[in-house]
């Protein structure tokens, strides 16, 4: 019997070990892979307000607002990731701080990538009218109405939670996420509404500006083929983003047929719908953009290498 015990004793420790080491094993790759995109977020900003040229294009101010936009909701839902391992339960308050932010960013970037989708088909379609259109402030004017959107698809949520829940619940501490957060019936069935909503909307805005482009494309020059190009990864893009609309119903049919793998489940879904979206921009514009290649080369790198006009003045 005392072999037994000491047996089962082992098993339990051995269990917990691996445990511990996948869940630590977790939280390491999640936060290196957002350290190492936000690094790259945060030297596409800092290029883009150094040269003049990129804040009077409405294209560009676009392209960072949604970086600046991963970035708040890299930082926010990381943080959520984290605090689910060390802490399983937070308060109600403090939860509502982090995953507020989340949530507005989460719905802001399908509806930037479709604004983005617009200005690249307004500039290949019609661009004897691109500058009349795209404007610089009209475009301060669309972010405007991101946040707007967003603000109509989540607030009524905050202010269900203020007038229904009690202040024990306020104080209480939960596991942070919407639905435990934001409990009401009504909340739940206008979550899914206004996510197949932005779904419907930002699919359509996407597969219009592609067709439109793919005629122009047929019978025009390169540029025109680069900007369908561009319209088939935001496609993507935003196939990976709004993910997250059937993130609830996908994992519940998950736990059901994998119940013993509900750790393993929620780190693959975080990784699909939160990480591997925020991985596009910096593909999309940092990397195939030529013009914002040239000037991010020179930042992206902790040693800041010459400007080429500086060397071939001293040369």
């Amino acid at each position: 019997m005392n072999l037994t015990q000491v047996d089962s004793n082992a098993t339990i420790t051995l269990n917990y070990w691996n445990t511990f080491v996948k869940a630590v094993g977790k939280n390491v790759a999640v936060v290196v892979l957002g350290i190492t995109i936000n690094y790259i977020n945060a030297t596409m900003i800092h290029t883009f307000n150094k040269y003049h040229i990129f804040r009077l294009n409405p294209r560009y101010i676009l392209f960072i607002h949604l970086v600046f936009n991963d970035i708040i909701q890299l930082s926010t839902s990381i943080s959520l990731f984290v605090f689910s391992y060390a802490f399983h339960t937070i308060h109600v308050c403090f939860c509502l701080l982090l995953i507020l932010p989340a949530i507005f960013t989460t719905q802001n970037t399908p509806l930037n990538i479709a604004f983005m989708a617009a200005e690249c088909c307004v500039s290949v379609c019609i661009p004897l009218r691109y500058s009349y259109i795209c404007t610089v402030k009209r475009t301060y004017i669309v972010i405007g109405i991101i946040w707007a959107i967003s603000s109509l698809s989540i607030l009524p949520d905050l202010f269900i939670l203020l007038a229904v829940e009690t202040s024990q619940f306020l104080q209480s501490r939960v596991v942070c996420n919407r639905d435990a957060v934001f409990r009401s019936s009504y909340s739940v069935k206008k979550r899914d509404a206004s996510h197949t909503l932005f779904l419907v909307v930002v699919s359509v805005t996407l597969l219009y500006t592609y067709c439109r482009i793919l005629f122009v494309a047929t019978c025009a020059d390169s540029d025109a083929k680069k900007a369908r190009n561009t319209i088939l990864i935001h496609g993507f893009q935003v196939l990976l983003c709004t993910t997250v609309y059937v993130q609830p119903p996908l994992i519940k049919l998950l736990v059901y047929f994998f119940p013993e793998r509900l750790s393993d489940i929620n780190f693959a879904t975080f990784i699909i719908n939160q990480i591997l979206p925020r991985l596009g921009s910096p593909i999309v514009y940092g990397l195939r953009d030529k013009t914002f290649r040239k000037f991010l080369k020179r930042h992206l790198c902790a040693v800041n290498h010459t400007p080429e006009i500086i060397r071939k003045l001293s040369s």
